[in-house]
C-alpha cells in the first residue's frame, strides 16, 4: 500500500504496525491554523464593524460567539466517541463543511436571531475541527510518540491568531464584515475540506497495547471514577482562571496608567511565551509523572497570576510576567491533550477527552464574563487577579487526587466501583 496509507514509522500495537500517514501532520496543521483563523479569531476583529454595520448590541453578538464555544463543548462529547470508533476523516471532513455554511449564514444573516443560529451551527464546526478532533486523531495514530506530534499541531495552532487577525482586518479595511467573512469562508472551504478528506484517508489502528494500561476498562467506568473527575475539576479550574486573565490583562493594565498600545504588546507577547511553552512540553513530560506535572504547571499559573496582581511595575516587569503567564499555559494546553493518555492510555481518548473538554470549554466560554462581573464586585482588576490565583490554587490542590489507583485512595466517585488496575 502506497502515498498516504503508507506508514510514515512503525509503533508496535497488538495487531501489527501502527499506519502513521505522512500527510496527515502538515495537514493538521494547516487546518488547525486556518479552521482556528477564521471561526475563531476573526470574530473579535469584525465584531465592532458587525455591531456598528448591523446596530446590533455588541452583548448580544459576543453572546452568540459564547453559545458557539458551549455548544462545541457538548457536541465534543459525541465527537470523541465517534473518533474512538470510526476515525477522524468524516467528523473532520464534516466539521469543515458546517464550518463553511456557518460563515456564510453569518456573513449574508439579515437579523440577530439569523446571526445567532449561524454561530449555533459553527459551535459544532468547531467541535469537529479544533484542537479535540485533531489531538484524537494523532493521538492513536503517533502513540506512544504522540506527545511530539501534539506539539507541534499546537505550534502551528499558536500561529492562527498571527496569520488570520492581520489579514482580516486588512480585507475589512477595503470591504464590508459581510464580505470579509465571505471571503475567509472561501478560504476555509478551499484549504480545511480536501486537507481533511485526503489527508485522513489512513486506516484507523487498535490502541497501542503499550501505551493503554487500563484499556480492559470501558470509557464510562472511567469516567465514573474519582480521579478523573478531580482531573476535571483540576482542568476546569484553570482553564476559567486561564481564560478570564487573558482578557482581563488590557483593563488590568489600564487600571496601571498604562496606554492601549502598551498593553496590546504585553498581551501579543505573552502569546509569544505560550509558543515557547509548547516545545518546552515534551522534555517536562519525559522527567515527571503526570500527577506532579499537573500541580507544578497549576501551582506555576496561580504563581504567575498572583504576581501581575501585586506588581504595578515597571513595564518591563510585567510583559515578563505576561511571557512567563503565556509560557505556562502553552504547557496547559498539551497537559490537557496528554492527560487521558498519561493515566488510562489511548483506547478511549476521544470519547474521554471530550468528556473532559465539555466543562473546560464551558469555563473558557463563561470566563471573560464572569472575570469582568468579579472584577466589579471586588472593586478592580487586581483584585480579580488575586481571586483568580486563589481559584487555580484550588485547582492545584485538587490535582494531587488525579492519579488513579492512588493508595488510599478508592479510585472511585461516591457510589461507584473502584477502577481496577493490571
Amino acid at each position: 500500500m502506497t502515498g498516504l496509507n503508507t506508514p510514515e514509522r512503525g509503533a508496535v500495537t497488538g495487531t501489527g504496525v501502527r499506519p502513521r500517514p505522512r500527510a496527515a501532520l502538515p495537514a493538521l496543521c494547516v487546518t488547525q491554523i486556518t479552521s482556528w483563523g477564521v471561526v475563531y479569531y476573526a470574530f473579535p476583529v469584525l465584531n465592532p464593524r458587525i455591531t456598528t454595520a448591523a446596530g446590533w448590541p455588541a452583548g448580544a453578538t459576543t453572546a452568540a460567539f459564547s453559545a458557539a464555544l458551549l455548544v462545541s463543548a457538548v457536541a465534543g462529547i459525541h465527537v470523541g466517541r465517534t473518533i474512538d470508533r470510526h476515525g477522524p476523516r468524516t467528523v473532520m471532513t464534516t466539521g469543515s463543511v458546517l464550518g463553511v455554511l456557518s460563515i456564510l449564514i453569518i456573513a449574508s444573516a439579515p437579523s440577530l436571531p439569523v446571526f445567532v443560529a449561524g454561530w449555533l451551527l459553527a459551535g459544532l464546526a468547531m467541535a469537529g475541527t479544533f484542537y479535540q478532533p485533531a489531538f484524537a486523531a494523532l493521538t492513536r495514530w503517533w502513540a506512544p510518540d504522540h506527545v511530539r506530534a501534539l506539539t507541534i499541531v499546537t505550534l502551528a495552532g499558536g500561529l492562527a491568531s498571527t496569520a488570520f487577525a492581520p489579514l482580516t482586518a486588512a480585507l475589512a479595511h477595503h470591504m464590508s464584515w459581510r464580505a470579509t467573512y465571505a471571503t475567509l469562508a472561501v478560504i476555509l472551504a478551499l484549504v480545511t475540506v480536501p486537507a481533511h478528506a485526503l489527508a485522513l484517508k489512513a486506516p484507523w489502528p487498535e490502541p497501542s497495547v503499550s501505551t493503554a494500561p487500563r484499556a480492559a476498562d470501558g470509557a464510562a467506568e472511567v469516567a465514573r471514577t474519582r480521579p478523573f473527575w478531580m482531573l476535571a475539576t483540576t482542568l476546569t479550574l484553570s482553564a476559567f482562571t486561564v481564560s478570564a486573565a487573558v482578557i482581563a490583562l488590557v483593563p488590568l493594565m489600564a487600571e496601571r496608567g498604562y496606554t492601549s498600545t502598551e498593553a496590546a504588546w504585553a498581551l501579543g507577547l505573552g502569546g509569544a511565551g505560550q509558543t515557547l511553552g509548547r516545545t518546552l512540553y515534551a522534555t517536562l513530560a519525559r522527567h515527571t509523572e503526570p500527577m506532579t506535572r499537573t500541580t507544578t504547571l497549576v501551582a506555576l499559573g496561580a504563581f504567575t497570576t498572583a504576581a501581575l496582581a501585586v506588581a504595578p511595575g515597571p513595564y518591563a516587569l510585567l510583559v515578563a510576567l505576561s511571557v512567563a503567564a503565556g509560557t505556562v499555559r502553552g504547557n496547559l494546553t498539551l497537559l490537557q491533550a496528554t492527560a487521558i493518555t498519561d493515566r488510562w492510555g489511548t483506547t478511549h481518548y476521544g470519547r474521554l477527552s471530550g468528556l473532559l473538554a465539555a466543562p473546560t470549554t464551558t469555563a473558557s466560554a463563561i470566563a471573560p464574563f464572569a472575570g469582568a462581573a468579579i472584577a466589579a464586585q471586588l472593586g478592580g482588576y487586581p483584585q480579580l487577579f488575586i481571586a483568580l490565583a486563589a481559584i487555580s490554587a484550588a485547582a492545584c490542590m485538587s490535582g494531587f487526587t488525579t492519579t488513579p489507583g492512588r493508595a488510599g485512595d478508592n479510585g472511585s466517585a461516591p457510589g461507584t466501583t473502584e477502577l481496577s488496575t493490571r
